[in-house]
């Protein structure tokens, strides 16, 4: 279970890109405490510098302060590295509506340049942040890989095109790619704050500081929250898998569904308030329903995610009643 047997060899070298966002910190975490050594890619656009300066002093981390968008930069991050964990991108769905030339550059273009530095500098795999969200209006649940519908949003179209892109260099250029497509990661470190902040940790927040959260639509949309725990042990193991698994995306998250009133009332249980939330619009380019097929996951990368809901939801509230 877990990621606890996973093994690398002593001097393994992890390039973490967007090491220092909420996943990243958390995967170079994992890394370090497995005795590896981590190099840390982030522009600090949406990073944060205090997830650098957790392991700072750590002599096996090493940061470099750089844009993805930068070809150059790329290709010095990837020197002597045998894996990379592609992180850095900007998320949000309505964010991405309203900067789509922005998304494109980084989210695509970026990672197009951290393909092309891995093939150069003969990286061993390439592991990369995918989304749930290339599901489009595909109504169907689980969602099952290959069964994608419409994309909703420039976000989307994004994460899409990186998967395209990375089918291609497994294809001709010899680069293991492993495509995770997370279902709303969740769990330590990841920013309450901003007006396009993930609603776990923003809920938290705003009902230990007692005002009263907004919740987008009816509540009655239901998703597949995932421990970041999960998404470390994707990850990991996706680093020892077979060539015949690469050039695939798969399905990271539990394989369970929540809804959004559901947890609301949870977490003011949990945090011993009673506070009636507001309503307001549905987001623009929000899927209603999403909830993941995990089967290929499991059979391709041997992944066995053990963080349920109810067990994660429990650790990130200790988190953030510490850490607010």
């Amino acid at each position: 279970m877990g990621y606890e047997s996973v093994r690398f060899p002593e001097n393994t070298l992890f390039l973490v890109t967007g090491g220092a966002g909420f996943i990243g910190s958390n995967l170079c975490e994992a890394i370090l405490n497995k005795g590896c050594k981590v190099r840390c890619l982030d522009d600090l656009s949406t990073g944060k510098q205090e997830n650098v300066d957790l392991f700072i002093d750590n002599p096996n981390y090493e940061f470099v302060k750089g844009d993805i968008k930068d070809l150059d930069t790329c290709m010095k991050a990837c020197e002597g590295v045998d894996y990379v964990l592609n992180q850095a991108a900007w998320g949000s769905v309505p964010r991405s509506i309203e900067m789509p030339l922005f998304y494109c550059a980084n989210n695509i273009q970026g990672t197009l340049n951290m393909l092309e530095a891995a093939r150069q500098k003969g990286v061993k795999k390439f592991v990369y942040a995918s989304s749930s969200s290339v599901y489009g209006d595909e109504p169907n649940l689980p969602k099952k890989e290959g069964r994608e519908g419409n994309l909703l949003s420039p976000y989307a179209v994004s994460k899409r095109a990186d998967e395209e892109w990375a089918k291609q260099y497994t294809r001709h250029y010899g680069l293991d790619t492993y495509g995770m497509r997370y279902f709303n990661v969740f769990g330590r470190r990841q920013d309450p704050n901003g007006a396009y902040a993930a609603v776990i940790p923003k809920f938290i927040k705003q009902l230990l500081n007692g005002e009263v959260p907004t919740i987008n639509g009816d509540g009655k949309q239901s998703r597949d929250f995932t421990f970041v725990e999960n998404v470390i042990e994707a990850n990991l193991k996706a680093c020892l898998a077979p060539h015949e698994a690469a050039g695939e995306a798969f399905n990271i998250a539990y394989g369970g569904r929540e809804y959004l009133i559901d947890i609301y009332y949870g977490l003011t249980k949990a945090l011993g308030v009673d506070i009636e939330p507001n309503f307001g619009p549905d987001r623009a380019g929000d899927i209603k329903h999403s909830n993941a097929d995990i089967s290929k996951a499991r059979e391709l990368l041997g992944y066995d995610p053990d963080w349920s809901f109810d067990r994660g939801i429990k650790a990130a509230i200790e988190w953030y009643k510490e850490n607010l």
